[in-house]
């Protein structure tokens, strides 16, 4: 079983500015994508882009191989990924005008006690600051750092009993 999610980068502006701006974050981002182990919490795959990418555009972009039996589990970001791999969940969005049944909202909640796992992981990204506040070295080196990054934490988790 695997878990996706993707967090946002700030940056410091350049002089093609355009093309790096968030609106959803007001500002300008960087945009990295965790696919983490649910068993053992180790990254598996990484992917970067800028950061008025969508996560689901950015998943479709980093090409990962999925088996149709892997359970992958997604936030919203993902709502088109069950079309795509049958093994998907994301929650279940709200119909217009009409509350969530309650059925529904329990399957959200469960999914949201699953998916904490991937929250940890960026929590642990950030304490080497590289989610955490702004990224100040060369954009082109930002996938180089995730990567090591991951290879550390990884290596921590092998190798923590």
């Amino acid at each position: 079983m695997f878990i996706v999610d993707a967090g946002e980068v700030e940056i410091e502006r350049q002089k093609k500015q355009k093309r790096d701006y968030s609106g959803k974050q007001k500002s300008h981002t960087l945009k990295a994508q965790l696919l983490v182990d649910f068993e053992n919490g180790q990254v598996i795959a990484t992917a970067i882009d800028k950061g008025k990418t969508h996560d689901f555009k950015l998943l479709k972009r980093s090409r990962l191989p999925w088996v149709s039996s892997q359970l992958c589990l997604a936030d919203r970001g993902y709502q088109g990924f069950a079309k795509r791999h049958a093994g998907a969940c994301t929650p279940t969005q709200k119909p217009r005008n009409q509350p969530l049944a309650e059925d529904e909202k329990q399957h959200n909640r469960a999914l949201a006690r699953l998916r904490v796992k991937v929250e940890h992981v960026i929590r642990r990204f950030k304490i080497f600051r590289i989610f955490s506040g702004r990224y100040r070295s060369r954009r082109r080196r930002f996938g180089l750092r995730l990567n090591l990054i991951a290879g550390l934490l990884n290596y921590e988790l092998a190798h923590a009993s």
